[in-house]
């Protein structure tokens, strides 16, 4: 499923970091280490997207060997420790947003790792469950052949968004409480019709939320044109409006009131954490973490609250809500960077702004806004990323802001009249993009009235004026 991601239209960016996180004997000590290496994409130091893929190679306990509880606590501690991989110079892969997806017994494990990372103070963007089946647990009774317990599945109090996808066919999934449920009922087709295909359909189900080309595969079975059409509910527009379509990467509507698969079912806000109100309400549909060391600062949800188009000098500002789980007498430092693409790690950001904020404790979440104003100094013209980076000193994390931001040098508009034909003239206004210009006309250089208004799409805009005998002026104006 990580081939999947960097094919998806919404990536931001060209390049990309994937890894294969394995267990390896290591004979000195008979025990399994787990070891990283890079199995695509470029060096994470270099990349404009920031995207750093993993995948998760359990292999040799997936079959039911181990509970996931050995398992999960191990991957969360390795990737929030900055000396596990290498390439990343200092960084842990927890500093950034983490979006977790599992199938079957992943659902487990990676619900089992929303925990580890909670106990630990950190916040996980996103939780997808796929048909979520842990071993003797949540109903399950898978004794024999198996006799492990796995985790049971779900939504802790550090998840910020949670969707499920599952079925009910002879080998199925659950429903997770706390996420936004997504029950599949058309099936037909996609993998082997046995006793487990449809529990392997909902991983291709997913798998071309993400991959929206048809024909599409996930190394197993292939998703065409059929399923496409069939599988997908009519508000999910053929898988292009589901799923992934709820990723950071993508940027889908998470608070949505919208009910994809009808009016008796979840509505898309549903999974997003009500346990304190940001943005859904407020009906605590999430598990209580039993203990919370909160040693790490997290911004949850950061937002651009003024103009997405921003001229040097301009004052603006970004809002966010955070949590770190340590006395209000303690403090953390906030700041705001103007970037050139999406990867915090390789230099391209400047300083715009910062200040200092309080603990929040263990039971509450603040909010606070950050002002800032652009100059050359830090940005050229052109398209820009903001990002929140919280640290306490010794921990940090980081957050991109959604939305996009023009920054423009706000030189003033140019005006240029041509004739264009025996009874027309060319009015050409030259600005910048994002500019609202209005055009207005004189007879006397006086009174002046508005003639035509426009938000400049490009750096010229074009008006033709039918001309007669008497005399006109034409000026600009940037309200």
């Amino acid at each position: 499923m990580t081939a999947a991601i960097p094919v998806n239209p919404s990536l931001p960016g060209t390049n990309y970091t994937t890894y294969n996180l394995s267990f390896v004997l290591d004979t000195n000590i008979n025990a399994y280490i787990p070891k990283w290496s890079r199995i695509a994409g470029a060096h994470p130091l270099t990349t404009d997207s920031g995207e750093i893929l993993i995948n998760l190679d359990w292999r040799q306990w997936a079959g039911g060997s181990k509970s996931v509880y050995e398992i999960s606590w191990v991957v969360a501690y390795v990737l929030a420790q900055t000396n596990f991989i290498s390439e990343l110079n200092g960084h842990a892969v927890a500093e950034l947003p983490i979006h977790l997806i599992g199938h079957s017994r992943g659902g487990s494990l990676v619900s089992e790792m929303c925990l580890d990372f909670g106990t630990n103070g950190i916040w996980v963007d996103h939780f997808t469950p796929l048909d979520p089946h842990p071993l003797n647990n949540d109903g399950f009774d898978s004794n024999p052949p198996y006799t492990v317990v796995d985790a049971p599945v779900r939504t802790y109090e550090n998840v910020l968004f949670a969707d499920n996808y599952w079925q009910t066919a002879a080998f199925h999934g659950e429903s997770v409480a706390g996420a936004y449920n997504r029950q599949l009922i058309h099936l037909e087709a996609g993998y082997w019709p046995d006793y487990y295909g449809d529990h392997f359909d909902v991983h291709l189900w997913y798998h071309g939320t993400i991959d929206l080309r048809t024909p599409t595969s996930d190394s197993n079975a292939t998703l065409d044109t059929f399923e496409r059409s069939y599988w997908y509910e009519s508000a999910e527009q053929r898988g292009t409006n589901a799923g992934f379509c709820y990723s950071l990467i993508a940027g889908g509507d998470r608070l949505s009131t919208n009910k994809p698969a009808g009016s008796n079912t979840d509505m898309i806000r549903t999974g997003y954490n009500q346990h304190w109100d940001l943005g859904a309400g407020s009906t605590n549909n999430r598990t209580a973490l039993p203990t919370y060391s909160g040693r790490w600062p997290n911004p949850i949800k950061v937002a651009l609250l003024g103009s997405s188009v921003i001229q040097y000098g301009q004052s603006n500002s970004v809002g966010f809500y955070y949590q770190w789980a340590r006395p209000s007498s303690e403090s953390a430092l906030a700041e705001i960077f103007i970037d050139t693409d999406h990867n915090p790690f390789n230099g391209n950001e400047r300083l715009l702004g910062q200040m200092q904020v309080p603990g929040t404790g263990q039971t509450q979440v603040n909010y606070r806004i950050v002002p800032f104003t652009v100059s050359s100094a830090e940005s050229a013209p052109g398209t820009r990323y903001l990002f929140v980076k919280m640290t306490d000193g010794s921990r940090r994390r980081y957050s991109y802001v959604p939305q996009a931001l023009s920054v423009q040098s706000g030189g003033p508009p140019q005006l240029v009249i041509t004739r264009a034909g025996s009874s027309t003239v060319a009015i050409d206004v030259y600005g910048t993009v994002g500019q609202r210009i209005v055009l207005e006309v004189s007879t006397d250089l006086s009174v002046w009235q508005p003639r035509a208004t426009n938000v400049l799409s490009s750096s010229v805009w074009r008006y033709t004026e039918t001309v007669s005998t008497a005399k006109r002026f034409f000026r600009v104006s940037v309200p």
